[in-house]
């Protein structure tokens, strides 16, 4: 009987104020109940795919593990949403609600509510979806002195491309690159991305950054001079480097795009000041790098001739090879820089939807 009435007390004990405390000595009450409900936050799935310019579900629901009901009552539940960081040491704030009051953050204003489909969904609809969207994203929910989090990742179908400048190989630093890519309709790769596309058969003896300031490459097929033929195909790490200092390459990531990718058909071949017309007078743009690899990956879009693109290279993608057409592989053929004022090319457009 002294056993059991012993173990009465250690399941549950709590602390009440004297008669003589103040109100505000009633507010410092602790009680502690290891039997009581433990919150519980689930995502039904780790991993979520989209593409850009999609609606999507970040799933999230709440329990507490020893009742059947989403909410104590006691309580006001505060669900908080961030967006975690490649190297996890920061997180970027996405949405919180807390009763009838809800806040979105950044370029997530106006696309992000949450569905609450029942009492303990916590679930996240992000609507529009762009590149920079691509991540993994924490769902907190806060019930008192209760929390626990579940972590969603959100994948974007799309294609990993390797990019130098005009300048020519390794010739941006960290925050060059970044810009880089979104001056070619994209953003700076992660390893996640990189490591799908060389899963995909991506092969690329230049390194290039990615956005956690590594520098790799890719490489499926080991010879000499891309870290020796004896060595295994994988992705190659060169480590972190000075993000204003050093200079490399860069793998950006592109998706598809709301907007027609099509070759200019055009009396005579262009300079590119002609191009970049010749687009304009057609209602379109001059294509970019990034919408040339999202055509070729994406819509399997095959052409032989080289064009014109906005960077001033000169490509052309053919997804079915054959002879004088990339006869080995299909790919995005570079051409090269040519002189812009007196080279003749074709010219790729790009006219987006309204």
């Amino acid at each position: 009987m002294k056993s059991l009435l012993f173990l009465v007390l250690i399941s549950v004990c709590w602390a009440e104020p004297h008669p003589d405390n103040s109100s505000l000595e009633h507010e410092r009450i602790i009680h502690i109940q290891e039997n009581g409900p433990r919150l519980l936050v689930v995502a039904e799935q780790a991993k979520i795919f989209s593409h850009r310019g999609g609606n999507v579900t970040l799933p999230c629901k709440f329990y507490h593990e020893h009742t059947s009901t989403a909410g104590s009552g006691t309580h006001k539940i505060r669900v908080k949403w961030t967006k975690l960081t490649s190297d996890y040491l920061k997180e970027v704030d996405v949405f919180v609600a807390m009763g009838h009051h809800r806040k979105s953050y950044g370029n997530y204003q106006g696309r992000v509510f949450l569905r609450e489909s029942s009492e303990n969904d916590a679930s996240l609809i992000i609507t529009n979806i762009i590149l920079e969207d691509y991540g993994r994203y924490k769902c907190e929910v806060i019930e008192g002195l209760e929390d626990d989090t579940a972590v969603v990742a959100l994948n974007l179908e799309g294609v990993v491309f390797p990019y130098s400048p005009r300048l020519g190989r390794y010739n941006l630093n960290f925050h060059e690159a970044q810009q880089a890519c979104l001056d070619q309709d994209s953003v700076i790769a992660s390893f996640d991305q990189l490591y799908d596309a060389w899963r995909s058969g991506l092969d690329w003896c230049n390194a290039g950054w990615l956005s956690d300031g590594s520098v790799q490459y890719p490489i499926t097929k080991p010879r000499e001079p891309c870290g020796g033929k004896n060595t295994v195909p994988g992705v190659r790490n060169y480590g972190f480097w000075d993000k204003d200092k050093s200079r490399y390459d860069v793998f950006c990531f592109t998706s598809n795009f709301n907007g027609r990718f099509y070759y200019l058909i055009h009396p005579t071949k262009l300079t590119y000041d002609e191009a970049v017309q010749a687009c304009l007078k057609d209602g379109a743009q001059i294509a970019k790098v990034g919408q040339i690899f999202a055509a070729w990956k994406l819509l399997g879009y095959d052409r032989c001739d080289a064009g014109w693109l906005a960077d001033g290279s000169v490509r052309y993608p053919i997804s079915r090879p054959r002879k004088r057409c990339s006869p080995n592989e299909a790919a995005v053929r570079f051409v090269g820089f040519p002189d812009k004022k007196h080279k003749l090319y074709g010219v790729y457009c790009f006219r987006a939807y309204n």
